[in-house]
Parts: C-alpha cells; sequence; structure tokens
C-alpha cells in the first residue's frame, strides 16, 4: 500500500465491553468435604475454554476446609491457586513440595500427570482463597509436569494515580511484568483492589485508520 494514502488518525476504544450474561457461583463441596462456590462449572467449559473451572473457597470455621483435599490425580490442564489467607500443603507425586499461606501462588501443570495433594496447616482460623483451571493445548498435554511456589513478597505490584493497587501474578499490566510467563496458555492474571467510586482501565486500544 502506498504510504501517502495513511493518515495516521488514531481513534481510543472508550467503552467497555458488554456483560453478556450473569452466571451466579454454585455451593459445593470438594476434596474430603471442603465446603466452597464454583464459579465456573461444566456447562460453561466449552464456551469458555482454555478456562475449566474456577472456586472460592472462604470460611471461618475449620470444619469447612480442616479434611483438605487428599491425593488426588490431574492431567491435561493447570492449576492455578491464590491463597488470600490461610496456610496449605502441597505435595505430589514428582517429589515436589510447598507451604502456600497468605498471599501467596502455587501454579501447577499437570500436563502429562500427577497425583497431589492439598492439606491445610492450621487447625482454625479464616482460610480463603481462589483456584483457576486452564486448559493445556492437545499438543502439550502429555508434556512434563512442572510446579512452583510464589509468596506474596515474589508478586510484583504498582499502584495507580487513583490509588488502584494491582498485583501481577500473571502476564504484563502496565508495563509491570508478573512472577509468571507461561509460553504456552500465556494468562494475564491480576488482583486489582479499586477504592470506592475509583475505576481501571487495563490497557488502552489505539486503533490506526486507513483511508
Amino acid at each position: 500500500m502506498d504510504n501517502s494514502l495513511i493518515n495516521n488518525v488514531k481513534d481510543t476504544v472508550t467503552h467497555s465491553r458488554q456483560i453478556e450474561q450473569l452466571h451466579a457461583g454454585v455451593d459445593t463441596q470438594d476434596g474430603a468435604g471442603v465446603k466452597l462456590t464454583r464459579v465456573l462449572t461444566q456447562q460453561l467449559q466449552q464456551r469458555l475454554d482454555p478456562y475449566l473451572m474456577l472456586d472460592n473457597f472462604k470460611s471461618d470455621n475449620p470444619d469447612d476446609y480442616i479434611a483438605g483435599f487428599p491425593n488426588h490425580p490431574h492431567r491435561g490442564f493447570e492449576t492455578i491457586t491464590y491463597m488470600i489467607t490461610g496456610r496449605m500443603r502441597h505435595r505430589d507425586s514428582a517429589g515436589n513440595e510447598g507451604l502456600l499461606q497468605n498471599g501467596g501462588v502455587q501454579w501447577m501443570t499437570a500436563a502429562s500427570g500427577v497425583i497431589h495433594s492439598e492439606l491445610p496447616e492450621q487447625e482454625d482460623g479464616a482460610m480463603e482463597g481462589f483456584q483457576l483451571w486452564l486448559n493445556l493445548p492437545a499438543k502439550d498435554k502429555m508434556n512434563d509436569p512442572w510446579y512452583k511456589d510464589f509468596q506474596s513478597e515474589d508478586l510484583p505490584k504498582y499502584t495507580t494515580e487513583d490509588g488502584v493497587d494491582v498485583t501481577v501474578i500473571a502476564g504484563t499490566s502496565h508495563g509491570v511484568e508478573g512472577a509468571v510467563t507461561r509460553d504456552i496458555t500465556e494468562p494475564t492474571y491480576l488482583d486489582i483492589h479499586l477504592p470506592a467510586g475509583m475505576s481501571y482501565a487495563e490497557k488502552t486500544v489505539e486503533i490506526n485508520l486507513v483511508n
């Protein structure tokens, strides 16, 4: 194309994506009876792939979580556990072991398969967190398993001019690179805390208009 035809006019996209539907989480139990809310369920997996599942566990009653998640198998996807409050011990068949605690992240790529357990290391107090499952492409499902813990201090953080606090768990946000970079799933995972009345935009999209 003749460069003389390009006017280099830039428009900024200023509207947000529209809400397609609202979906309420479902109260359920998993593991050895841990009470949790399943936000993404099987009915949404095909629609939202590679996001397979999202669970939120939150309780200050030890009866709701103390039995934890004894040995169980995973294969073909990644699990990302973000522990807001509490302590959980991970062990798996690949020889990995780690303690996930306040503000930390556990990233596990099950890939070809792993058996692991997640057991509380507290007898009382609050426990709260999220676990997200990310599907792997078919060509990567038989890769070797991978695992790493990230404590709260390992997670990059920044504050915007409007006072919005952002923790960059994975991907890149406002020029800040997260603790995790995964070439296969390429996720962006942020924890965003907004003061009342504030707004936050992840990025501004510029469109070059060509005549």
